[in-house]
C-alpha cells in the first residue's frame, strides 16, 4: 500500500538497503502531484491573512518590534490562536537571533522553518502512516474515524477506502454511525459507486453490533483494512463518549494492539472551534491523526498549526477536492511553501 505505507525504521545510512532508501525518499519528499494539490487547497488561504504575512517580509528593509507586532495580529488573524502565535514568534526570534539575522527576508526564512518544525513536531501513536517503527502491518489494520457532523466524515472514510483500494488492499467499510440514517445510506451511495465491501445495520442499531460483524466480515473475507465510521453527534453530549469508549472496547477484544490509527476529521473552515472539537475527542480515545477537510474553503488556514501545538497530534491527511481520489498525504514543508509561494 504505497500511499499510505509506513518508512521502514530508519537505521544508519549505510545500514539501509537501496530499498529501503528509496522507500523512506518517497514518504519524505513530496511529489510534484502533491505539491500542486496543496497549492490550490491552500489558493483562499494564501490569499487572506498568509498572503499579507508573506508580504510582510517582502517590504525589504530590517527588523523591528513593529514587524514582530503585525506578525503577531496577523497570524491571530489567521486562526492560530494566541498560544500557538507567541510559540511561534518565540521560535522565530530565537533563530533570528541566534543566526544573527538583520534582514527581514531572513526573517521570513526564519518564520517557515519555524512553522514546519511545527508541523512536524507531533508524533503519532498510530501503526499505519508515521515515518517509525518497524513493526510488521496489521492484517487487518484496523482505523476509527471520529468527528461531528458536517466535518466531511463520511465522505473522507469513502476517500480512504478508495485510496487503500487503488494500491490493491481490500477494504471493509463499517457503517457505526446508526443514529443518523443519512450517514448510513451516504456511506453505501458512496460505497456502491467505488466498489467497497460495507457492514451496516439498520438505523438505530447497537453500533458495537455493527463493528464487531465488520471485523469479523474482515477476517472471513480476507481484508487488509477495516474503516469504522463511528456517530457525529454534537461533542458535548456524554453518550456519544461512551460510545466511542465502548467501540474501542469491542475492537480491542478482536485485537488488544487494535485500533492502529483513529483518526479524527476537522473542518478547517471552523477555526479556532475544531480545536475545542478536537479536544473533546481526545478525552473519550487516544486520537492518533487528523485529517483536516474544507481546507480550500478557507480563507485563514492557522488551525492547522494549533492542532500540532495545542494537541500534539499529527495531522496525516487532507482533503483536496469532493472528488473520490481527493484525498492527499500531508506534506509540512509542502505546505508552508504553498503558504508563503
Amino acid at each position: 500500500m504505497r500511499f499510505f505505507r509506513r518508512a521502514p525504521r530508519v537505521a544508519e545510512p549505510d545500514a539501509q538497503t537501496p530499498e529501503e532508501q528509496v522507500a523512506v525518499e518517497e514518504l519524505e519528499t513530496p511529489s510534484e502531484e502533491l505539491r500542486q494539490q496543496t497549492e490550490q487547497v491552500l489558493e483562499r488561504t494564501r490569499r487572506g491573512f498568509f498572503g499579507q504575512i508573506a508580504g510582510l517580509f517582502d517590504r525589504g528593509g530590517g527588523i523591528d518590534e513593529s514587524l514582530w507586532e503585525e506578525l503577531e495580529e496577523l497570524l491571530i488573524g489567521a486562526d492560530v490562536g494566541v498560544a500557538t502565535t507567541q510559540t511561534i514568534l518565540k521560535r522565530t526570534r530565537e533563530r533570528v537571533d541566534r543566526d544573527r539575522i538583520k534582514e527581514a527576508e531572513g526573517a521570513r526564512a526564519a518564520l517557515k522553518a519555524t512553522l514546519v518544525e511545527l508541523l512536524q513536531a507531533p508524533e503519532g501513536r498510530g501503526r499505519l502512516w508515521g515515518a517509525a517503527g518497524g513493526d510488521p502491518l496489521p492484517k487487518p489494520a484496523i482505523i476509527l474515524v471520529l468527528g461531528v457532523n458536517g466535518t466531511g466524515k463520511t465522505t473522507t472514510i469513502a476517500k480512504l477506502g478508495r485510496a487503500y483500494q487503488a494500491e490493491g488492499a481490500k477494504a471493509v467499510i463499517a457503517a457505526g454511525d446508526t443514529f443518523r440514517a443519512a450517514a448510513i445510506e451516504q456511506l453505501k451511495e458512496w460505497c456502491d459507486r467505488l466498489g467497497l465491501d460495507l457492514v451496516a445495520h439498520k438505523q438505530g442499531a447497537d453500533p458495537g453490533a455493527v463493528v464487531f460483524d465488520a471485523l469479523s466480515a474482515a477476517e472471513s473475507r480476507g481484508a487488509d483494512v477495516v474503516i469504522i465510521d463511528t456517530a457525529g453527534r454534537l461533542h458535548t453530549k456524554f453518550n456519544l463518549m461512551e460510545e466511542l469508549r465502548k467501540i474501542r472496547r469491542i475492537i480491542e477484544r478482536k485485537d488488544p494492539t487494535a485500533p492502529h490509527e483513529v483518526l479524527l476529521v476537522l473542518d478547517a473552515t471552523t477555526g479556532q472551534n475544531a480545536l475545542i472539537q478536537a479536544k473533546a475527542f481526545t478525552e473519550a480515545v487516544v486520537v492518533t491523526s487528523v485529517c483536516l477537510t474544507k481546507l480550500d474553503g478557507s480563507s485563514k488556514g492557522g488551525i492547522v498549526f494549533a492542532v500540532c501545538d495545542q494537541l500534539g497530534i499529527p495531522i496525516r491527511l487532507v482533503g483536496t477536492g469532493e472528488g473520490p481520489e481527493d484525498l492527499a498525504p500531508f506534506a509540512p514543508e509542502a505546505f508552508v511553501e504553498a503558504l508563503f509561494r
